[in-house]
């Protein structure tokens, strides 16, 4: 069974937190975002389930389960 992963980017699109790619994309350029308690400027950071984000003072722990 392949672990799955998602891109950070897509993560803050898929979890509603920023609206479009275009602003996740600026809001981790500009170091706004932190993965596992570092702040991550990659949008293309994978990500796997257990992985923490946090931004503006919220953290999401990243599952798969639906």
């Amino acid at each position: 069974m392949e672990e799955k992963t998602i891109r950070l980017s897509q993560y803050l699109k898929w979890m509603g937190i920023c609206s479009t790619g275009g602003e996740a994309k600026i809001r981790i350029q500009q170091g706004e975002v932190m993965v596992n308690g570092d702040v991550d400027t990659r949008r293309g950071r994978v990500l796997r389930a257990g992985d923490r984000v946090a931004f503006e003072g919220q953290e999401h722990v990243v599952s798969f389960d639906v």
